[in-house]
């Protein structure tokens, strides 16, 4: 996993619809990680939620599609990391937002009925709460990255 870049925007150029939302609806992870829809906030909610927040971090990450599911837990690691720096800085509303489903653990319980092992580091995908990464990126389907986000107040 490489950072590619980092961008900071401002939060009113961020669009929440339900669009990607119903894409998620085809994934096979749909209802089966505690950062998926239906468990993440809806898109209503999480449109007035993104208005709160005054920029945000986009991040590029470059990853190994050969050893994707640890290369993503990278990120979302990276992700979290970042997010309690900018608390640290003043920031007591940071939040990460994760690049599709969770996978901190390599057998996640939640997808069997059981408690999430790391309920305090579970964050939401961008997806999940409508946010549309393509109005923010050109998206180029020829490269391995995934996008991450962190709002920031």
């Amino acid at each position: 996993m490489r950072v590619v870049w980092e961008k900071k925007i401002p939060a009113e150029r961020i669009t929440v619809s339900p669009r990607p939302v119903w894409k998620c609806r085809a994934c096979p992870m749909y209802g089966k990680r505690p950062g998926c829809p239906p468990h993440a906030p809806d898109w209503r909610e999480a449109r007035e939620w993104v208005k709160s927040f005054k920029k945000a971090l986009l991040v590029k990450f470059e990853v190994d599609m050969e050893d994707f599911e640890a290369e993503k837990r990278k990120v979302l690691l990276w992700l979290l990391e970042k997010e309690a720096e900018l608390f640290k800085q003043g920031n007591l509303y940071v939040m990460a937002l994760f690049p599709g489903n969770c996978n901190l653990c390599d057998d996640c319980p939640f997808e069997r009925g059981e408690a999430c092992r790391f309920p305090t580091k579970v964050r939401p995908s961008i997806d999940a709460v409508g946010i549309e990464i393509g109005k923010l990126v050109e998206i180029d389907f020829s490269e391995s990255v995934l996008y991450g986000m962190v709002l920031i107040d």
